[in-house]
């Protein structure tokens, strides 16, 4: 953890809603006139699309199905420790872009799936902001956590994560619901040992609860809506969180225990605004009173 050089980082699985973390962040940074350097959380994947498909084809020829981008050896948790801590001091590091489709690998020339060359930081940011799976991941020694100055996990819960995946692979990569079973099975030791447990790291966390019956998530034809939805948020810390404040700006919100609001889901960004803007605030005080 640095003042002179923070790091805001959010972990969550793909689907759990960190873009919309990341949007909010973004706008709260043009606001308040804050540079920050993007990390994208696929960028430190261990293999590009077609190694990963190899390398799984691999696995199973040796009877064991439980490689995943979840996992260690499918991405590189001690480069991102070190550009963490790098950042930290001195406010440098690398970074890289995973080129996802078509439309994102057009102005490198490059195939989807694939990885741009490492590059440096710009220069002059005020602080890094990580957005990905494994912004609190621990393995051995390899600890990200313990260099991030704001930890944010958003998660929904399991169901309600599964049902996403489903619509998503089906609709947007032809997947059929066996084909994304299997995945959800294969990925699920990975889930429970490297994803799960950085929820006990974060300082805040945000979890989506659908109001409406998710019992079988495999036979749902929709996905639950924001409106149809409620959001548990998390204070690993509560103290100097204005509870009354949000209690009155965030109208139906409800405290659930003394560190825990609940808002309703088509509320999360403004809850994440009133919430973060003050964190922001004072990371960049203490930046530049040091400077």
């Amino acid at each position: 953890m640095s003042d002179r050089h923070p790091i805001i980082a959010i972990t969550g699985s793909s689907g759990a809603g960190t873009s919309t973390v990341q949007r909010t962040f973004e706008e709260i940074f043009r606001r308040e006139g804050v540079t920050a350097a993007t990390i994208e959380g696929d960028s430190f994947h261990a293999f590009d699309r077609l190694q990963m498909r190899e390398k799984m084809a691999e696995h199973e020829a040796g009877g064991e199905n439980r490689l995943s981008h979840f996992g260690p050896e499918a991405n590189l948790f001690g480069e991102l420790e070190n550009l963490f801590r790098h950042y930290s001091e001195c406010g440098r590091g690398q970074r890289r872009k995973y080129l996802h489709n078509a439309e994102e690998a057009a102005p490198y020339k490059q195939d989807p799936g694939t990885f741009t060359p490492w590059e440096d930081l710009p220069t002059g940011t005020d602080l890094l902001f990580y957005e990905g799976l494994h912004g609190a991941v621990a393995d051995g020694e390899i600890d990200v956590a313990r260099f991030v100055d704001l930890l944010i996990g958003v998660v929904p819960v399991v169901n309600l994560e599964w049902i996403q995946k489903l619509h998503r692979d089906k609709s947007m990569r032809g997947y059929s619901t066996e084909a994304v079973t299997d995945t959800i099975l294969r990925r699920m030791h990975d889930y429970v040992h490297y994803i799960v447990p950085q929820f006990a790291r974060t300082h805040v966390n945000f979890q989506r609860v659908p109001m409406v019956d998710t019992s079988n998530p495999f036979i749902a034809r929709a996905i639950p809506t924001a409106d149809e939805s409620m959001v548990v948020i998390r204070f690993a810390n509560p103290k100097g969180i204005d509870f009354p404040y949000l209690l009155n700006m965030v109208h139906d919100s409800f405290m659930s225990r003394a560190n825990t609001i609940v808002v309703p889901g088509g509320k999360m960004e403004l809850a994440m605004q009133l919430i973060f803007t003050p964190f922001v605030w004072r990371l960049m005080e203490r930046r530049r009173q040091l400077l």
